[in-house]
């Protein structure tokens, strides 16, 4: 919570100031008054930050081993970041790189045209293909998939 006396906070999409030497938020910095409080007895703090690090740190590794897997691994990891982001502040520098060059590339593929975004969507439907076919061909098909997808996997050349 601010006062009076206390100095403006950054609007929303302004860059962040992070040139103070801390590895976390202080209790100033803080928006929510709860984990203001928290912040302010060292106990809390340590306990609060050790559960959102560790939680932060499972979500994200959980993330990136998903990556090179179809399915929102991207998202998990920045969800991951997000999380490690509310209090520690590398991974606000993190998070914000990582959304400074998703932007980046949105801008540059909305500029394209239709034919080029054509062609991206269809390389990155190929990379899932690739490495779906990669693992199955490997491990073979799981034992949880049910027998009408595992009789059309079957069809598909290298996969037992």
């Amino acid at each position: 919570m601010t006062g009076p006396d206390d100095p403006p906070r950054a609007a929303a999409g302004d860059d962040v100031d992070y040139s103070d030497r801390n590895r976390t938020l202080d209790a100033d910095e803080d928006r929510w008054a709860w984990r203001a409080r928290l912040r302010r007895n060292r106990v809390t703090h340590l306990v609060w930050r050790t559960a959102v690090g560790v939680v932060g740190a499972v979500v994200t590794v959980a993330g990136l081993i998903m990556v090179p897997a179809p399915g929102p691994g991207w998202l998990v990891v920045f969800f991951g970041l997000l999380i490690l982001a509310s209090e520690f502040e590398f991974a606000q520098r993190w998070l914000d790189f990582g959304k400074h060059h998703v932007s980046r590339w949105n801008d540059w593929i909305l500029a394209q045209s239709v034919w080029v975004r054509g062609l991206v969507a269809l390389g990155t439907v190929l990379i899932v293909w690739g490495v779906v076919w990669g693992y199955l061909a490997w491990a073979g098909i799981p034992q949880f998939v049910p027998q009408w997808a595992e009789d059309l996997l079957v069809a598909v050349p290298g996969i037992d």
